[in-house]
């Protein structure tokens, strides 16, 4: 069922990775640990399950990883609601753009 899911997933978003350029891919490039590929399949998965809101936070875990630790430890309700959205989008971004 899993497999299925993300099959059908990545049918929808990949097709748009080539037309990737937003706050998370910028941010990725911005890193050169990625390359432009996988950052633009990252967006993607973005652009389907993060607000623009939540792309443009989750784009500062990429210069600074320490705010992610800052974030998920800061226990207010507005900081765990983005962080389990946030878990959603990197576990899904994993699974589509690395196959793992």
């Amino acid at each position: 069922m899993r497999f299925t899911l993300l099959a059908g997933l990545v049918a929808l978003i990949m097709p748009s990775a080539a037309l990737a350029g937003g706050t998370i891919d910028k941010a990725c490039r911005a890193t050169g640990r990625a390359d432009a590929g996988l950052c633009g399949c990252i967006q993607s998965v973005a652009d389907q399950v993060l607000s623009g809101g939540d792309q443009r936070r989750a784009a500062k875990f990429f210069a600074d990883p320490d705010k992610a630790q800052e974030v998920r430890a800061s226990g207010s309700a507005s900081a765990e609601a983005f962080w389990d959205r946030y878990a959603a989008f990197a576990g899904m971004a994993e699974a589509v753009c690395t196959g793992g």
